[in-house]
């Protein structure tokens, strides 16, 4: 099942400038498995040194954050989405 990856303009130097990237993967964790070997900037600039999502990172699969669903296990259909979207702070 094909589903895209929707990656915000800040980390898009992480990948070659795409601005969406297409995986066949089975749920989150096997997308993370796979941006880590095909881009592994963008992996790291995502999760931690123990595999985990960075805590300024969250990650929508469509409209639904993944701590709402099954985290990194939340399984993929085909045509889903998953975005990508950095905390914003400042002062």
């Amino acid at each position: 099942m094909t589903i895209m990856i929707h990656v915000p303009a800040v980390l898009r130097d992480c990948c070659e400038g795409a601005s969406e990237l297409s995986l066949t993967v089975p749920d989150v964790r096997a997308a993370l498995a796979q941006l880590e070997r095909d881009h592994p900037l963008l992996y790291h600039s995502i999760c931690d040194e123990t595999g985990m999502v960075r805590r300024y990172i969250n990650l929508f699969v469509n409209a639904s954050h993944v701590r709402d669903l099954d985290e990194l296990d939340t399984a993929l259909m085909a045509g889903d989405v998953i975005t990508i979207l950095p905390a914003v702070s400042g002062g």
